[in-house]
């Protein structure tokens, strides 16, 4: 692991890990663009921790620079393109390189559009991240699963924050030692293999999971231990949210206490009232941290059109996201958005005929790479938030 110590913009830390017969050894870090030539030496073990200054233009979405880092043992040496910047929070403000950065999102599935199937290749990677800039996007939450490579790879070139969790979904056998094992173990994977992409800012560790005393022990063990792997990145979760009365939205889910970002999801308009309740609503919380509101939407079938009312249509959805923007503009800690979602993806759920036909229509874009009334809504709204 080699990146910025955590609070600082120029003290770079981080360790290296030799395997094979000869574990102690003399090992150099070369960042040649940074004037950076470092040696230090492995213990018995083949670790070394390594901590040094060094001049650097940080990362960020308007200049996602990446620096070619060679780490150079006696027998080896491995090469990656890694870019450093910072990222934390003070109050209900994200930081990014110290300055407050509000997070333009969308969620994204891992299936390619267009052609169908699995997304994971460069080129799937980079047309799904492409509509997301387009859409105005800075960020995505890759949901619900660590994405390939290519995807994390691609946002790290293109400048393009992540959000990435592990499927913690719903209800699972939270008092399982083997759920909560195979749930580090996937979480060790993710953090183990993204660990040095300064694109992703966010682990997160559950979607939508119901409130009890086994869940909360459960997740906070995960929280736990991804810190121990990464005390840099910020930590999250798709929490729980309830009405204390009509008009009144709270976020008192007792993770929030163990979080950094505040995550929430919600379908006001879709399955919760009709868009025009958006109007009245209040959102309050007991947490004096960030939110970023990762789930909002409603279903639209490409091409079918009618009355604002009418739902299914274009219209509808387009409709549903003016009340949305207006509700999310009214929200004092709000520092993210990340619609559900940027492409129509298959949902053996969704087996509505002639509309949904085994899709998730929620999308901005349609299946087919069709953009909806909708996506040019929130497409304005990005643009008015990063002038």
């Amino acid at each position: 692991m080699i990146q910025l110590e955590k609070g600082s913009r120029q003290r770079i830390t981080g360790w290296i890990k030799l395997a094979g017969d000869k574990l102690n050894q003399r090992i150099t870090v070369r960042i040649p663009e940074a004037g950076v030539s470092r040696t230090f030496n492995t213990d018995a073990s083949g670790s070394a921790v390594i901590d040094f200054n060094a001049d650097l233009t940080l990362w960020s979405p308007g200049n996602p620079k990446l620096y070619d880092v060679t780490i150079e043992a006696e027998t080896d040496q491995v090469r990656d393109q890694i870019g450093f910047r910072s990222i934390e929070t003070k109050g209900t403000e994200i930081l990014l390189n110290g300055r407050p950065i509000f997070l333009r999102g969308v969620c994204i599935h891992e299936e390619a559009p267009v052609r169908g199937g699995r997304a994971y290749s460069q080129e799937d990677a980079r047309k799904l991240l492409g509509w997301a800039k387009e859409l105005g996007a800075n960020f995505v939450r890759l949901a619900h699963y660590p994405h390939n490579e290519s995807m994390i790879r691609e946002a790290d070139r293109m400048g393009i924050m992540v959000w990435s969790e592990i499927p913690v979904y719903w209800t699972i056998l939270w008092e399982n030692p083997a759920t909560l094992e195979n749930a580090r173990n996937q979480l060790t994977d993710m953090i183990g293999r993204d660990k040095n992409r300064a694109a992703v800012v966010i682990w997160s560790v559950a979607n939508e999971t119901p409130l009890s005393d086994a869940r909360l022990s459960f997740l906070r063990k995960l929280i736990e231990h991804a810190r121990s792997l990464d005390p840099t990145r910020l930590m999250s979760a798709a929490m729980e949210r309830h009405y204390t009365d009509a008009k009144t939205q709270m976020i008192d889910d007792p993770l929030g206490e163990y979080l950094d970002v505040l995550g929430c999801n919600e379908y006001v308009g879709w399955y919760d009232g009709l868009p025009a309740k958006a109007d009245g609503l209040e959102w309050k919380t007991k947490y004096q941290k960030p939110l970023v509101m990762s789930e909002f939407g409603g279903d639209a079938l490409y091409g079918h059109h009618g009355d604002a009312s009418e739902r299914w249509t274009e219209e509808y959805q387009e409709n549903l996201y003016r009340h949305q923007l207006g509700m999310l503009k009214r929200i004092p800690f709000l520092r993210g958005t990340a619609p559900w979602i940027l492409t129509d993806f298959r949902s053996p759920r969704r087996p509505l005929p002639k509309i949904q036909d085994y899709w998730n229509r929620k999308g901005l874009i349609s299946s087919g790479g069709e953009k909806k009334k909708a996506f040019y809504v929130m497409q304005q709204y990005y643009r008015e938030l990063s002038r």
